[in-house]
């Protein structure tokens, strides 16, 4: 087996990372207002920072779900297999591996509240799960 990446599961895969940061984050999401009393950004300093807040947001899950997407494909081809349980180990190691632990790590120096971690770790661990899964249900 060949490692090929899906261009229709990276989409379908940058989609549900979208979704996920709006059911989130947002005001009436699950954990808004907690993420603004711990981070100290009101609805105003959001509003003054205009788009490209949004515009960091919508690049980094491209790049977030075309690079899933290429770990998946070359898992599946290495274990020839293309098993949605390969794809959600794959998301779920990545996670921990990469993204939760350098998180953890900018947070402790920065001595951030372990709940604004405990946010955003949960917040990574859902959205790469979410993507991978939709990567390995259409690759």
């Amino acid at each position: 087996m060949q490692p090929s990446i899906s261009f229709l599961a990276a989409a379908i895969a940058f989609v549900v990372g979208l979704a996920i940061a709006w059911v989130w984050y947002s005001d009436w999401g699950l954990v808004g207002g907690a993420w603004r009393e711990l981070t100290g950004v009101t609805k105003e300093h959001s509003a003054r920072g205009g788009t490209r807040p949004f515009a960091i947001l919508v690049a980094s899950i491209l790049v977030t779900s075309l690079t899933l997407t290429s770990a998946c494909s070359i898992a599946s081809a290495y274990f020839d297999s293309d098993s949605v349980w390969l794809a959600l180990v794959v998301g779920g190691t990545s996670w921990l591996g990469l993204s939760m632990s350098t998180l953890a790590q900018h947070n402790g120096f920065e001595q951030k509240p372990a709940r604004l971690t405990a946010i955003n770790g949960a917040y990574q661990l859902t959205l790469f799960l979410g993507m991978t899964l939709a990567i390995g249900l259409l690759q």
